[in-house]
């Protein structure tokens, strides 16, 4: 189990005016940032983070939207960062997450589900890597 993982505060999310909230319930639940930053993805950038889902028929609509607006990358860190992340955020559909999680309260569809998590230790690494340079991370 490793200590870090990435993080995306998604442009629904911060169109909605949600990232200071979104940032608060990342320190209430005990995460070091090591690096946060506000960008826009192009949408050749949103299709190279995605390209693992490229053959889902979800992917032109994901890439569209991650690049429809700023989004917040983070690179977080804590004991058992992935998974504490996903159960901070909970599940993808909102109306399936745990009452009290960051999908719950600031998703407003599956599609548009507020942030992003990653599901293993690798990709984390790989994650803040497409991100992120050694030098950005403190």
């Amino acid at each position: 189990m490793g200590n870090k993982t990435f993080a995306i505060i998604k442009p629904d999310a911060v169109k909605n005016g949600f990232t200071g909230n979104i940032y608060d319930r990342i320190i209430q639940a005990g995460f070091g940032i090591q690096g946060a930053k506000l960008i826009q993805m192009s949408l050749a950038q949103a299709e190279g983070f995605y390209d693992i889902h490229r053959s889902r028929p979800f992917f032109g609509e994901l890439t569209k939207f991650m690049s429809s607006g700023k989004c917040m990358v983070l690179a977080l860190e804590k004991e058992n960062a992935v998974n504490e992340w996903r159960t901070t955020i909970g599940s993808t559909n909102p109306a399936d997450a745990a009452e009290g999680t960051i999908r719950k309260d600031f998703a407003t569809s599956l599609g548009e589900n507020a942030v992003h998590g990653s599901d293993s230790d690798e990709n984390a690494i790989k994650e803040i890597a497409f991100f992120f340079s050694e030098s950005e991370l403190i």
